[in-house]
């Protein structure tokens, strides 16, 4: 952005009223915040929608495949924002580009608040996926346009933002997990549809007084021929993928399980083909090539760690709801309730964790000490889950405060792994590709949870401790070498 638009867009936004901080701010607040109760309150019952018998209101899927789409869907959402964030710098500007991705968010779960069987969800998980896609980035690159490169507001104002995104994901789970549940699961869903409504109501009611000229700077336009010939690729694109789609699955060639299979080989594919461009570059020097392999340990240690922490909505979903007592101290649980304690334990411990690198200063561990750190602590988060199967085997409920402890235990190793891995791929980018290396980040989650479809299918009561254990072993040892290895990179960030 040149520096003349990004004044213009700053001199446009009111600069206080939102508890100190520009007023676009709550805007985006609040829009993040039902959008993100939308999606997890959706996430928090979706499995249980997919794997319950249809005389309980489900779909009655096979579990192993429905932990297996929950982890292929969980993988295209993040791959997804590779496309939003291309249509915001070349088409539209990420203010209208939110809007439209908020719009097919919606869409997507009107879908599935209507019974429509297998269909259904497929078609709200697409639209989901590419309205995901569209919001989730570009709504973050809004949120920095409020402020200039030199205002000291402007990390408070993202630990603001980031504490709507929290909110939205505790309460979903409580309220359309206890809707769907207990009652009926398109009523959950119904639910989630409200929740995406209102955020774009408020969007719509408050972006031109709010957000003035934030978000809606074209970076890299294309010109109307170039549009033209975009769009009619897109389009013949899109139909030779729909009818190739559905010849495929007419003739039984494209099944659940190989399109699961494609996105995970995507998965591992992509990132490596991101990295050899980066790396073999004439744009990238010598010194950014050296950067660059000492961010790859980083991305590794990422993607398992993210292997671990995304099966919180799935197999440990799938644990909450078979292998846990549900009840405690005289109350009844709902076993999606379990998906509010990753953002309740992130809300309460994220300002300190923030105090204490404060506090450490010079003296707190490097980035690749941290990402061990936190990759060992995920590792211990899945250990833990042995314990109770071995003194009370498959056939016996345990108890709740099992699962409370892995979600604290995996939340304090996100406090010391996701905060700084953006800070780190930005030290570490080559110049040439700092928007590209930042979609590369983000890859690390689609990349685990597309690992994570074909890996959920080993997990069954009766193998869950070699299932924790194997993985949570997998996860410290990888933690150690990351230690081991942090003394080479400690130069680097």
């Amino acid at each position: 952005m040149s520096t003349n638009n990004q004044q213009q867009i700053l001199e446009s936004v009111p600069q206080k009223g939102f508890f100190g901080h520009p007023k676009g701010l709550f805007t985006l607040f609040f829009t993040e915040f039902w959008e993100r109760f939308s999606y997890y309150g959706m996430r928090a019952i979706l499995i249980y929608y997919m794997y319950y018998a249809v005389t309980q209101g489900g779909l009655g899927l096979d579990k192993t495949l429905a932990a297996s789409i929950m982890a292929v869907y969980g993988s295209l959402v993040y791959m997804s924002g590779i496309i939003g964030g291309w249509i915001a710098d070349r088409l539209y500007g990420t203010k209208k580009t939110v809007f439209f991705g908020g719009l097919l968010i919606m869409a997507g779960h009107i879908a599935l608040s209507f019974p429509g069987g297998v269909t259904a969800l497929f078609l709200s998980m697409g639209l989901i996926v590419i309205g995901t896609g569209l919001l989730k980035p570009n709504v973050s690159s809004v949120v920095g346009d409020l402020y200039s490169k030199d205002d000291p507001r402007a990390d408070a104002g993202f630990s603001i933002f980031y504490m709507g995104i929290n909110l939205g994901g505790l309460l979903a789970p409580i309220i359309v997990g206890t809707l769907g549940q207990k009652y009926n699961f398109h009523l959950g869903f119904g639910v989630a549809a409200v929740g995406m409504i209102a955020g774009l109501i408020i969007f719509l009611a408050t972006r031109k007084k709010n957000l003035g000229l934030a978000g809606s700077y074209v970076p890299n336009p294309l010109s109307a021929e170039e549009k033209k010939s975009v769009f009619l690729k897109i389009g013949i694109g899109t139909l030779v993928l729909v009818a190739a789609g559905a010849y495929l699955i007419s003739k039984g060639i494209l099944t659940i399980n190989r399109f699961t299979m494609l996105v995970s080989l995507l998965g591992i594919f992509i990132p490596i083909i991101y990295f050899a461009v980066m790396y073999f570059s004439k744009k990238t020097t010598k010194d950014e090539r050296s950067n660059l392999l000492a961010y790859i340990p980083l991305f590794i240690a990422a993607m398992m760690f993210w292997a671990i922490q995304e099966q919180g909505s799935v197999i440990l979903a799938q644990y909450a709801d078979e292998r846990t007592r549900l009840s405690f101290a005289g109350f009844s649980l709902e076993s999606s309730w379990f998906q509010s304690l990753n953002p309740l334990f992130i809300v309460v411990l994220a300002p300190i964790f923030a105090g204490l690198w404060v506090k450490l200063g010079k003296r707190q561990p490097s980035t690749h000490q941290k990402f061990s750190m936190g990759l060992v602590l995920a590792g211990i988060s899945f250990l833990v889950m042995i314990i109770p199967a071995i003194y009370g085997g498959p056939d016996t409920l345990v108890s709740p405060l099992w699962l409370v402890l892995s979600f604290l235990i995996v939340v304090l190793g996100e406090l010391c792994l996701s905060p700084v891995g953006l800070s780190a791929t930005t030290k570490l980018a080559p110049a040439a590709f700092s928007a590209q290396t930042m979609s590369l980040w983000f890859l690390s989650n689609a990349s685990a949870q597309a690992i994570n479809a074909q890996i959920v299918k080993l997990y069954k009561p009766e193998t869950e401790m070699y299932y924790f254990g194997i993985i949570g072993a997998v996860a410290i040892l990888i933690g150690v070498i990351l230690f081991l290895l942090s003394f080479l990179y400690k130069k680097k960030v």
